[in-house]
């Protein structure tokens, strides 16, 4: 199945810029400051800063899944977090025959984890034997590291990976399902630790140097070959393997997940999860057994679901206090994959000071940011800083809530240089993000449109693009189900030079 949206790294309209110096004007007004035609000034305002407690829940499934994680992390702030994963497998045809007399050798899980490309270490060995028929060859393994976001070194770098026989339907690729739930799983079927590198693997044969084996870059976990025999093999010709309803209802599924408690997350692609199982049998009119590979389908079309698992215990995050909407948290904290999102409103003060300017000073609004700092006390650690986040902007309309894009992304996409979101500082505590609200604090001051009940809300992840890759897909589709990252921000702390603001610069002629 076609997925609605791909993955970017950069927002399609204006992207996500890094600067390193003082922001200019947005080019919505800066012909006010042409030939100059008018003084400008900037000034900074009071918001209303809180944290929105999302209940440690998001939408994981397929839909929602651009990647699948799998680890465990804890940390002070924002305590533990350990990630599964669940999917369905399906057969590649159905009623398949195996042949005469079937025996499997081995079942091997291949997962993907991302990884970096250009650091590459290869080992080879001139002296193999390959097993099946004992043939003089030779091996080369290329390595690599895996992305990792966490203690990489915690435990010697190394994860537990458990895979488990889901027991409990996990419905159909189009179904909902969140992040809280935890699915029926029974026996295990394998597990192998996972030094955080992955590697490829070519065999070829040393007589004629014809390949034996080969396998992509890949984490390989060895599973029970007599479970695949009893549940697959020995059901040749029964109904659970007659159609692809009746498989996905007797074999429900695997479930990875780790051991540890701590240690870091990795991330792979659920559309490249392959599942091969290695057996022998006699073909028609043959008197000896040959090898053959059997390869479910794993990828797209089935059901894949993110677990993530949290305990706050302990942590900042999980001794600061309720969330004060009125005159906003000193401390904002959030986090992907569920967490924590940030609330943002403009106090009735700001908004009359603003009016104030443009009503009796007669001063036009060129840009108006909302600058955003890391805490560089509670946020001072190894973990790499997030480079974008989302902010969307929520109503009140006919007395029901609405959310969609911040009327300058709506409005203001296509203008030369425009980006949403500019990141400063990355390198350095503390960091700072600029979101641009121009249009929409314009709307209001301008124009008179009513913002009590307006808001915004900012999210780890990236807004995703449409399958034509031109547009942006909407609002609610970001990457926040699989984003990693998570920051500690300035709130609204009237004592903290970096508390939360609204930046605006403004002309007068």
């Amino acid at each position: 199945m076609k997925r609605a949206f791909t993955i970017l790294s950069m927002v399609i309209f204006g992207g996500m810029l890094v600067y390193n110096c003082e922001p200019d004007p947005d080019s919505l007004g800066e012909q006010l400051f042409l030939d100059g035609a008018a003084n400008g000034k900037e000034i900074a305002y009071d918001v209303t800063a809180y944290n929105i407690d999302n209940n440690d829940s998001i939408r994981s499934d397929a839909s929602k899944l651009g990647l699948a994680t799998l680890g465990a992390f804890s940390e002070s702030q924002f305590g533990m977090q350990k990630a599964s994963y669940y999917t369905q497998l399906r057969l590649p045809a159905y009623d398949p025959d195996f042949g005469t007399n079937p025996t499997v050798d081995s079942v091997v899980l291949v997962i993907k984890p991302t990884y970096a490309s250009d650091s590459i270490t290869t080992t080879t060995d001139e002296n193999y034997v390959y097993p099946d028929g004992s043939v003089p060859a030779k091996k080369v393994v290329n390595t690599y590291p895996a992305t990792k976001y966490g203690r990489t070194k915690f435990n010697g770098g190394n994860l537990t990976v458990k895979v488990e026989e889901v027991t409990e339907f996990l419905n159909g690729y189009s179904d909902i399902a969140y992040s809280n739930k935890v699915y029926g799983s029974g026996q295990e079927l394998g597990t192998k630790t996972f030094n955080g590198k992955v590697s490829s693997v070519v065999l070829t044969k040393d007589s004629d140097n014809s390949q034996l084996f080969s396998s992509e870059v890949g984490f390989r976990i060895p599973l029970s070959a007599s479970f695949f025999k009893t549940k697959i093999i020995d059901k040749k010709g029964q109904p659970e393997l007659k159609d692809v309803a009746s498989f996905i209802r007797y074999f429900r599924g695997l479930k990875l997940s780790v051991t540890e408690s701590n240690g870091y997350l990795v991330q792979f692609s659920p559309s490249t999860v392959e599942l091969i199982m290695y057996y022998k049998s006699t073909d028609t009119g043959a008197t000896t057994s040959t090898q053959k590979k059997y390869a479910f389908s794993v990828g797209n079309g089935n059901a894949h679901i993110g677990n993530y698992d949290y305990n706050r215990t302990g942590s900042a995050l999980g001794s600061a206090p309720a969330p004060n909407t009125t005159t906003g948290d000193a401390r904002l904290y959030t986090q992907g994959m569920g967490g924590n999102s940030i609330g943002i409103k403009f106090p009735v003060e700001t908004i009359n000071k603003l009016k104030a300017l443009y009503q009796i000073d007669k001063a036009a609004i060129v840009s108006a940011k909302i600058r955003m700092y890391t805490d560089p006390v509670a946020w001072k650690n190894h973990l790499k800083k997030p480079t974008i986040l989302t902010i969307v902007q929520k109503d009140i309309v006919d007395g029901k809530p609405t959310t969609n894009f911040t009327q300058d992304l709506l409005k203001l996409s296509s203008t030369p240089n425009f980006a949403y979101i500019k990141a400063y500082n990355l390198d350095k505590d503390p960091a700072y993000y600029e979101f641009t609200v121009t249009q929409s604090v314009k709307d209001i001051v301008e124009s008179g449109e009513k913002y009590s009940d307006k808001s915004f809300k900012v999210d780890m992840g990236n807004f995703l693009s449409s399958s034509t890759g031109t547009t942006l897909a909407g609002y609610q589709f970001t990457s926040r189900p699989f984003a990693l990252d998570r920051a500690v921000f300035v709130g609204s702390d009237p004592s903290n030079e970096n508390k939360i603001q609204l930046i605006v610069t403004y002309g007068t002629k």
